[in-house]
């Protein structure tokens, strides 16, 4: 295994002994938690429908086991929640808490246990539930979004332990939940049910990234999001192409058509009323966007405006999944009805209902020959502006820069983590912090998803350093 160096922001002789010590457990630590995360990573925790949810239980049972080990916690529990307008109980997800004492704040740590499907296995060079280290990287499903997001809380318990001993004043909750890549749908109800156990003067959420492998970032902009499902249909039943095409309308052309009307020619968003946001952003070219994306020589970046003011404060479209006759099984006939799904990114500042309104009316408004269109599956969550500007949130600038020796970014992400805003509206007073161990190289969602494990090391360092200086405070 790669060794994984200490950072060495200043000489040890000029830090506190405690933060020394903070320092040491996290370094020492680093094998075992290694080890956790690929334990973690070799359970298939798909949440969405169709899959295995017996996988999402073992989950969140070996997370329970992980962070009751800790002895941090006065009482750990799996639990799961209604989906609001449903007879349904949500996903299981792991709730923790432990009392704070002597006046010291609480903090809220959330992660998520679930991960993304594997997608196109051709595209994985190993297995994606095997993880698998080549050179500084964990490759696997969920190594990064967002096993390690739990691993980071978990180490930085441990080093807070190893620092201050058991029986340190900082109050903890944990809030490790089992569903968020498949759309948050209990997380309301969760939140109710649970408000009193939630309740935190300070909120992390370890599900972003950082602006590369040397620089950390503290996110200060989230897009929001619109993912529906879609049906276009011109036929009630399938016809003979040769006999009927050139008159009859087939799904697939009326879907082609409806689709191309969502985007201009320069490939920005051409729907009335999805509104952009105005902001400036730190530099960053075209041949970053390429390397960091994967895009192919002769093919151009799409919109307009400075390019990080596409992918944080523009609105998108993209067209995330069609069910349609695959080219093996492919014959002469006019397709009768087709399915898609459609994931808008909005601005921060933009409701989700209003943005829906918009993509709903564009689509009725522009449905070619007659054809029936009809939305099904709606998913809205709203983007959220986070204030950086508190107490909080310059002493976790103050840990990044003595866990990376570098100076951090404050950063837009182009996702979307609906579930900020809801947090926010039930405890309005928490000051919310969006960390995160990815880096553009992460490649979460995609085949080949990795953490990079020097990234990995300085992101618990600086939870650890941050949690161990919100303790000293009343």
């Amino acid at each position: 295994m790669t060794e994984i160096q200490a950072p060495n922001s200043s000489a040890a002789s000029d830090r506190p002994a405690v933060e020394e010590a903070v320092r040491t457990a996290v370094q020492e630590g680093l094998p075992a938690t290694i080890a956790d995360l690929s334990r973690l990573v070799r359970v298939p925790s798909v949440a969405f429908e169709g899959f295995d949810h017996s996988h999402v239980q073992a989950s969140a049972e070996a997370v329970r086991a992980l962070f009751e080990e800790t002895g941090a916690f006065d009482e750990v529990v799996i639990s799961r929640a209604p989906i609001p307008g449903s007879d349904e109980l949500g996903q299981p997800a792991v709730l923790g808490t432990r009392a704070a004492r002597n006046g010291a704040p609480t903090v809220l740590l959330y992660a998520h246990h679930d991960v993304q499907p594997v997608g196109d296995e051709s595209g994985w060079l190993s297995p994606a539930f095997e993880p698998t280290l080549r050179g500084d990287r964990l490759y696997g499903r969920g190594t990064a979004d967002d096993k390690a997001g739990i691993m980071s809380h978990i180490a930085s318990i441990r080093a807070l332990i190893a620092a201050h001993g058991p029986d340190f004043d900082l109050g903890l909750v944990v809030f490790i939940e089992g569903e968020e890549e498949f759309g948050s749908r209990s997380f309301s109800s969760f939140l109710a049910q649970h408000r009193d156990q939630l309740a935190a003067d300070v909120i992390i959420v370890a599900d972003s990234g950082n602006w590369d492998t040397e620089t950390p970032a503290l996110t200060a902009a989230l897009r929001g999001n619109v993912t529906f499902n879609f049906t276009i249909e011109t036929l009630d039943h399938a016809s003979h192409s040769g006999m009927f095409g050139g008159a009859v309308p087939d799904a697939m052309t009326a879907m082609i058509k409806l689709l191309a009307t969502l985007h201009d020619d320069e490939g920005a968003v051409a729907v009335e009323g999805l509104r952009s946001y105005e902001a400036e952003t730190p530099p960053y070219d075209e041949a970053q966007l390429r390397r960091e994306s994967g895009l192919l020589d002769g093919v151009t970046p799409i919109g307009r405006g400075t390019i990080l003011s596409r992918l944080w404060y523009q609105p998108s479209i993209t067209v995330v999944g069609i069910d349609a006759t695959s080219v093996l099984n492919a014959s002469n006939t006019l397709s009768p009805k087709l399915r898609g799904r459609i994931s808008v990114r909005i601005a921060p500042g933009q409701s989700p209902t209003e943005a829906f309104a918009a993509v709903e009316k564009h689509l009725t408004d522009h449905t070619p020959f007659g054809a029936r269109v009809e939305i099904t599956d709606i998913d809205l969550g709203a983007p959220f502006l986070v204030d950086t500007s508190g107490p909080v949130a310059a002493a976790a600038l103050d840990a990044m820069r003595d866990a990376w020796d570098a100076e951090p970014v404050l950063m837009g992400v182009g996702g979307s983590i609906p579930f900020v805003a809801d947090l926010v509206e039930v405890f309005p007073q928490a000051q919310i912090l969006i960390t995160g161990v990815e880096d553009p190289d992460s490649r979460a969602h995609s085949p080949n998803e990795s953490l990079h494990l020097g990234v990995f090391h300085r992101g618990i360092l600086s939870e650890a350093l941050l949690l161990s200086r919100l303790g000293s405070r009343a």
